[in-house]
């Protein structure tokens, strides 16, 4: 039923993003609304402690408090391009729906975000940000209540409403063109991180690109320009939750085989007769049951290393970050300062850790873990 809503995404959005009106409608509202290009920030005390270059790219910084905003952006000018004047979305940690419902404002569209009753319930000041810029947010209580039901139930809005409704997709997933147009807005991402090391390091590539990984849009951003670069190692981390073989594990390579989810073909959590296995996180960004089939061939071909952090982990990092560098991240950005621990490195390595969120949202969650 949604054939021809993706087919003509898929048609046209190469063509609409080549124009120069789109184009330079997109640049300007990076730099002037976004705040781009966001710092490549050298954290000093942190590198002394790990004996290497510890830079951190920050997201965080962007206009509504993460790298969603590079998407919806984009998509949402695709929209217009389309002639859709009403956009739904899913959102897990509340990131997404509220850059959706942000450019939504800006732009003067109909805005719809499904997000499930257990992150509503976790991510309240989202949900706030979302509903004073105007969004109807509509709670899921399918499922487990979480990220996978959201998208579930925006899929079957779009079934409903196919020809004035356009579905901004937050991660690298979906159904082709999705995984693609999503890699090519978040590029920007490590576009910039070429430009800001030649200036600091005299060189484009790192050693090293971390970032976390759900359905893995910031990571798809951080990787994008050093795919081809043999020498820059790419390091992925999930959220392995309780522990990876807990039942309550959200680390889809440790745990997935291939399946089908959402219109892709990628690695998948699920049972022996294939029904979706729940995924666990304290973190509501990473709380999805697989990740794009971007990072699966990343993961299959080796190009990638995939590693994972525990809830535990990843809150102790995120306090750690905080009280080392004055900087409190989202959790989800917490998992990939994790790597720090799981490798050794030399004085002279340079890592580009992907800050993809600010912790704002988090605070509740922080507060309740370290009573």
């Amino acid at each position: 039923m949604l054939f021809p809503n993706v087919e003509e995404l898929r048609l046209k959005y190469k063509e609409i993003i080549e124009r120069s009106d789109f184009q330079k409608e997109f640049e300007q509202l990076l730099k002037d609304y976004v705040g781009r290009p966001t710092p490549l920030y050298f954290a000093k005390r942190l590198s002394e402690e790990y004996n290497c270059k510890i830079y951190l790219k920050r997201e965080d910084l962007c206009h509504t408090g993460a790298h969603k905003i590079n998407n919806t952006i984009g998509q949402i000018l695709i929209a217009k391009h389309l002639g859709k004047n009403r956009i739904i979305a899913e959102t897990g940690a509340g990131q997404h729906g509220v850059a959706t419902a942000t450019v939504c404002a800006l732009m003067g569209l109909s805005c719809v975000v499904y997000m499930g009753a257990v992150d509503i319930e976790r991510q309240a000041p989202n949900v706030a940000r979302m509903k004073m810029l105007g969004a109807d947010v509509r709670a899921v209580h399918s499922g487990s209540k979480t990220l996978k039901d959201a998208t579930n139930e925006a899929i079957r809005d779009w079934i409903n409403n196919p020809t004035e409704t356009h579905y901004v997709i937050g991660s690298v997933v979906g159904p082709h063109p999705y995984p693609d147009m999503v890699s090519k807005f978040q590029s920007v991402i490590s576009k910039e991180i070429r430009n800001q090391l030649v200036e600091k390091e005299g060189k484009e590539s790192p050693d090293y690109v971390v970032a976390c990984v759900g359905g893995g849009s910031n990571a798809a951003g951080v990787f994008y320009h050093f795919l081809d670069d043999q020498k820059v190692k790419i390091i992925a981390v999930e959220a392995a939750g309780k522990g990876i073989n807990t039942g309550k594990s959200a680390a889809t390579t440790a745990l997935g085989k291939v399946g089908i989810i959402h219109g892709s073909k990628t690695l998948l959590m699920q049972t022996k007769d294939g029904q979706i296995t729940e995924p666990h996180s304290i973190s509501a960004g990473l709380d999805y049951p697989g990740i794009g089939p971007l990072h699966a061939h990343l993961y299959k071909s080796k190009r990638g290393q995939f590693f994972s952090a525990t809830d535990d982990e990843a809150m102790e990092w995120g306090l750690k970050l905080t009280r080392m560098e004055g900087i409190i991240p989202a959790i989800e950005s917490s998992h990939a300062l994790s790597f720090l621990k799981k490798d050794t490195f030399s004085k002279n390595n340079v890592l580009v850790f992907s800050l993809s969120g600010r912790g704002d949202k988090d605070l509740a969650t922080y507060m309740e873990y370290f009573d």
